[in-house]
């Protein structure tokens, strides 16, 4: 009875004493663009006019907007500042078609 017992406790753990564990890396790499807005809807889109012609840019969920210096705007001070004409650069990631914007640094301070 005890052998019994003691071959049914032992099969029940050996599945979890030699269980495989596995894990997944993930690597984001965000790349840089730049040129003037020529459309901009906050939060959904911004379009900038590139030397390789206009290019549409997605916002991600969290955006920070920032000076050429790296001082962080504000909400108030992006809704005057950020506007149409204004040259940017953008850091980005892409996920399938889109790319999704971090990122706006002004070109001025």
């Amino acid at each position: 009875m005890k052998k019994t017992i003691l071959s049914i406790a032992l099969a029940l753990v050996a599945p979890f004493a030699w269980a495989q564990t596995s894990s997944t890396t993930t690597t984001t790499t965000t790349t840089t663009g730049g040129g003037t807005i020529t459309e901009y809807t906050p939060g959904s889109v911004i379009t900038l006019k590139e030397t390789a012609g206009p290019r549409k840019y997605k916002f991600a969920k969290k955006v920070v907007y920032v000076t050429k210096s790296g001082k962080e705007l504000d909400e108030a001070t992006v809704k005057t500042r950020i506007k149409v004409g204004i040259p940017v650069n953008v850091h980005y990631t892409t996920e399938g078609e889109d790319m999704l914007v971090s990122r706006v640094v002004l070109d001025e301070d």
